[in-house]
């Protein structure tokens, strides 16, 4: 098994017993120290291969995860890796683990093209978050040497939200995805402070905020949804704060909150309360599109088919702003607010621009923290009629199953890894579960 030294060009071979032949069978996985590094060592398939045991979204070990076929999901967040070549085939994360051969890494990027002058093609992505971001690398990726432009409205680069409503005093530069040096090495401009107004498809052209203009020749509409605001009395008192960019968490770190008594419910039920978190839903924001007849659905989501394309020829759309058709329900047409599946979406997109026939079919995966708790959430319950708990519910370690027509279409957990990886990898390949194997 080799090994990378700390000089450049060389390789330190690292020789070692890490485990018995027999102590490995088909199907299964082993966490193994080589040298000073922690290895998932695997075998498929009557073959053995390793690549890096942590995964690139927020460090688990994936050892811990679920094992199916050639590939291994994580037990936090779902992300899935190839076990032969380490490269990320699901999301959340950017980055691929190491393979054998680069032990020394702890992440690695997939290999990218850059601009090229002469390409007079433009691809636009409106929306600096995670669709737009691995749309532009998986068209590097792919070779793709035209111009990317991404265009936000935020004043950082593309940076990890999700971390906004779990920590204070963020500094910006911790939570951004890539460096402004790594974009600049693979020419994906990135405007920021820069909100588009208006589409015209017409013409190939977006109208900006500041009276500039922008043509494209393939665009994505990536701009998410904004929290929706309280409207009930109350609402417009000192110290209520909308959490909706950074900007939001820096004044709501530093606000001095009112104090809040009580919540009175519209059953006339009162609730005591020091702190009021209210999570109400989301908007798409998608009134920019006005008139440029990109079709929207009755909640103003921008409709795609499975290869996130619009109704329009060269429009593409991608992450919390769409409705897609989802596999795991019969093409059901959804609305998904997930970090997870937004990056999936900007995959499948950038392949399709290239002409690279490729459907979404990526299963559900949704995670949050309350009070140093992780509870982990894959599949899609609307319109579930019963759970079926396994685990102790009162010593809060359980995953609940949710069951609709016989058949299980969502697990939730709490402390209780990789139930929920193992539903999803069940999910993905196809398989049901039943309400009798669940039980």
């Amino acid at each position: 098994m080799n090994q990378e030294s700390g000089k450049p060009g060389e390789q330190e071979e690292v020789t070692g017993l890490v485990c018995e032949e027999a102590d490995l069978k088909d199907g299964q996985m082993k966490e193994v120290t080589v040298g000073d590094q922690k290895v998932l060592l695997v075998r498929t398939h009557g073959q053995y291969s390793a690549i890096g045991n942590q995964c690139t979204h927020y460090s688990a070990a994936l050892v811990k995860g679920a094992l199916s076929g050639d590939r291994v999901r994580c037990p936090f967040h779902g992300a899935c890796f190839n076990v032969k070549t380490g490269d990320i085939e699901e999301y959340p994360g950017l980055d691929s683990v190491p393979s054998y051969k680069s032990l020394k890494l702890t992440k690695r990027v997939k290999e990218m093209c850059t601009m090229r002058p002469e390409v007079k093609h433009t691809i636009l992505l409106i929306g600096g978050g995670p669709a737009s971001l691995v749309c532009a690398e998986t068209l590097r990726q792919n070779c793709y040497q035209g111009r990317i432009i991404i265009m936000t409205k935020d004043t950082l680069l593309p940076f990890d939200k999700t971390k906004l409503s779990k920590a204070m005093n963020l500094d910006s530069s911790s939570i951004l995805l890539r460096s402004s040096d790594f974009l600049q090495q693979y020419g994906i401009e990135v405007w920021t402070q820069k909100e588009v107004v208006s589409v015209n498809p017409a013409d190939k052209t977006v109208k900006i905020s500041d009276g500039s203009s922008q043509h494209y020749d393939q665009l994505l509409i990536a701009t998410g949804c904004r929290a929706r605001p309280l409207s009930c009395p109350g609402s417009d008192l000192k110290g209520v704060n909308v959490l909706q960019c950074y900007e939001d968490a820096k004044e709501i770190n530093g606000s001095i909150f009112f104090q809040v008594k009580e919540v009175v419910l519209k059953s006339g039920t009162v609730l005591e309360a020091d702190v009021v978190i209210a999570g109400i839903g989301v908007i798409p924001n998608s009134d920019f599109l006005a008139g440029s007849n990109v079709e929207v659905d009755s909640k103003k989501a921008v409709i795609v088919d499975k290869y996130m394309r619009t109704n329009i020829p060269d429009v593409f759309a991608a992450g919390d702003v769409t409705s897609f058709p989802l596999t795991i329900r019969g093409d059901q047409r959804v609305n998904i607010g997930h970090w997870q599946m937004s990056q999936a979406h900007g995959r499948i997109a950038a392949l399709n621009m290239l002409k690279k026939p490729t459907k979404i079919e990526s299963i559900p995966f949704f995670w949050t923290v309350l009070l140093g708790k992780s509870i982990r959430y894959a599949g899609y319950a609307e319109g579930y009629t019963e759970i079926v708990f396994k685990g102790k519910v009162e010593e809060r370690k359980f995953v609940a199953l949710y069951i609709k027509d016989e058949v299980v279409v969502a697990a939730a957990s709490l402390m209780f890894d990789p139930a929920v990886s193992r539903v999803a990898e069940l999910m993905a390949t196809g398989q049901n579960l039943t309400k009798a194997q669940a039980q």
